[in-house]
């Protein structure tokens, strides 16, 4: 029972206290509902209706992510940006 007692747990940490990552995943799914019902009610057709939903659920994410953190992407200080290209199959 070790998967159910994890989702237990993390359920019940995204309801007391939450990260930063839970809260934009959250914010995202929740515009995810609302954009698909938005879309229902204008009469998409599905596919239509759930990509556009899912785009919607991305871009909040990003939305989000940016507004807690304050950056979109954290910087990568472990490679080095001259680092000459080498391709291990044509040596």
């Amino acid at each position: 029972m070790g998967f159910i007692d994890e989702l237990k747990a993390d359920a019940k940490q995204v309801a007391t206290d939450p990260t930063d990552e839970q809260k934009a995943i959250v914010a995202a799914v929740i515009a995810i509902i609302i954009a698909d019902r938005y879309f229902l009610w204008i009469e998409f057709p599905f596919v239509v209706r759930t990509t556009a939903a899912v785009g919607v659920g991305f871009i909040v994410l990003f939305i989000v992510s940016y507004l807690l953190t304050g950056h979109f992407v954290p910087p990568d200080d472990d490679e080095e940006e001259d680092a000459e290209y080498e391709d291990e199959f044509h040596p």
